[in-house]
């Protein structure tokens, strides 16, 4: 219970961060050329990177920009995946086979390196970042709503809706979907995580956000050169990546427990 009310208070902050941040007098492009690298004082808690500009500052900026591309990323493949695995699975023949043999080939290549290479084609922006992630994300989806909709398509109401003559979309979005929304949620929760560290290491490669707009990836970039002498400056952003992650999946494996009925009657 504690690892789940520790996970909570991290997301909230994060989302509390990227939804107030710009409200805030913040001023991470503000450079002060003698506070270079240094430590923590009163105007910056957590001290200063390599061209003396505020950690905290920074740090609240690029927290808006892992939320909101995470979300954005995650919100498009759920619903391009889902629905084009669940219309697969539902209609079959080569429709189904066509999109199998995309997934296939998709899932052929590590997920990461089809994203640095969309992105490295589209070229940097975060634009482009979001198309690159989405076009890479939905499959995990739409494979997983293809096989729960393979195991569905023959109940009962889904029959009957089918000889009534209800479009294959309409039993798709109002019989299907709704049946296996549990493991797509759980699903969408892994996914916020995998995206968080996906457009951290584009804009540590220089891929993602640029200068002088604020990014953890890109933070850490900056500070790798000074590791041995200004360590703050990677700690920062490497710790709230860390926090960021665990959470989401600590909530993650918290939330499938919930909602596995075999589970819960367990510990019942």
């Amino acid at each position: 219970m504690f690892k789940s009310w520790f996970a909570l208070a991290i997301l909230t902050s994060w989302a509390a961060m990227a939804l107030i941040g710009p409200l805030l007098p913040l001023h991470p492009d503000s450079v002060d050329l003698q506070k270079i690298m240094a430590g923590p004082d009163a105007q910056a808690w957590l001290g200063y990177d390599d061209v003396g500009r505020p950690l905290l500052d920074r740090l609240i900026s690029g927290a808006r920009i892992s939320f909101f591309v995470s979300i954005l990323v995650v919100a498009i493949s759920t619903v391009l995946g889902s629905l084009i695995g669940a219309l697969a699975g539902y209609v079959g023949g080569a429709v189904d086979f066509v999109v199998s043999r995309v997934i296939d080939i998709f899932l052929a290549f590590p997920g990461i390196l089809l994203v640095i290479a969309l992105a490295g084609i589209l070229g940097p922006g975060i634009d482009n970042v979001i198309i690159a992630m989405s076009s890479v994300g939905w499959v995990g989806f739409a494979r997983l709503a293809r096989a729960q909709t393979l195991s569905l398509k023959t109940r009962d109401h889904v029959q009957a809706a089918r000889v009534l003559g209800t479009k294959p979309l309409t039993i798709v979005l109002r019989h299907i979907l709704p049946l296996i929304s549990a493991p797509l949620i759980v699903e969408a929760t892994f996914g916020i995580a995998s995206v968080v560290i996906a457009e951290a290491g584009l804009s540590f490669l220089g891929l993602g956000v640029q200068p002088p707009t604020a990014s953890w990836g890109s933070m850490i970039r900056d500070g790798t050169a000074y590791m041995l002498v200004a360590s703050h400056i990677v700690i920062v952003p490497g710790v709230a990546l860390l926090l960021i992650v665990l959470s989401v999946n600590l909530l993650g494996d918290r939330l499938r427990d919930w909602l596995d009925v075999r589970t819960r009657l367990s510990a019942g």
